[in-house]
């Protein structure tokens, strides 16, 4: 995790769970409604900075100058507070991804099952996030990377790791430049919503392809593989 999400709900509907108001934030008013979110392209963050919350289209992707290796989607949450490639961000740079819910594929040998997980009453996720502030760019130099976690219980049949996924006051906390990176690790480890709030179900293999844009591809389908 994490590798495909959905970002459907209106920005309303988003700014409304966390407690804001359009007027609250400065955004563009390009559409949402992306049922297929993929690395590699501009994806709609909030993030606080000077004085204001932002809601805007950065690269899922991040890699500094000085990283040889392709560049990286996810940041463990165990360790990114601590190590070279992600302190600074830790400090400096923590985001929100909203959500309406994550994708993740179940394997057999080689057969392989997506799955939409999900918040059980359809309300909005708000995963973690870190990237290069003041989030102004398109490359991945500028970009953002998704804090996972451990999974537990029954979700770790599908994933063994999941987004750090926020409740909605501990979302504003994250983003509040005055929160220390200590506070910001207690948010990570303690302010998450419980594994009891996501429910998840098998989905059609076409969300394999980020060409496919439909409102079907996060609805149940009633012949899974696995």
């Amino acid at each position: 995790m994490c590798g495909r999400f959905a970002q459907v709900e209106s920005r309303q509907d988003f700014f409304g769970t966390l407690g804001l108001t359009p007027s609250d934030v400065l955004f563009e008013p390009s559409p949402v409604g992306r049922y297929i979110v993929a690395p590699g392209t501009p994806v709609l963050i909030l993030s606080h900075q000077n004085g204001n919350y932002h809601f805007d289209p950065v690269h899922w992707g991040y890699k500094p100058a000085w990283w040889d290796k392709p560049a990286l989607i996810n940041a463990r949450g165990e360790t990114a507070a601590t190590g070279r490639m992600f302190k600074p961000l830790w400090q400096t740079g923590r985001a929100i991804v909203p959500a309406t819910g994550w994708f993740e594929w179940k394997r057999d040998g080689d057969i392989k099952q997506p799955y939409f997980i999900h918040h059980r009453r359809g309300t909005p996720l708000f995963f973690a996030a870190l990237g290069h502030a003041p989030f102004d760019g398109e490359d991945a130099a500028q970009g953002f990377v998704i804090v996972t976690a451990a999974s537990d219980k029954g979700l770790v049949d599908i994933h063994d790791r999941m987004p750090v996924v926020l409740r909605p006051e501990a979302a504003l906390s994250w983003l509040n430049p005055d929160t220390t990176p200590d506070k910001a690790s207690a948010l990570a480890k303690k302010q998450t919503l419980p594994l009891d709030d996501f429910v998840w179900h098998p989905v059609s293999k076409k969300v394999g392809s980020v060409r496919n844009h439909a409102a079907g591809l996060i609805q149940k389908i009633d012949d899974p593989l696995l």
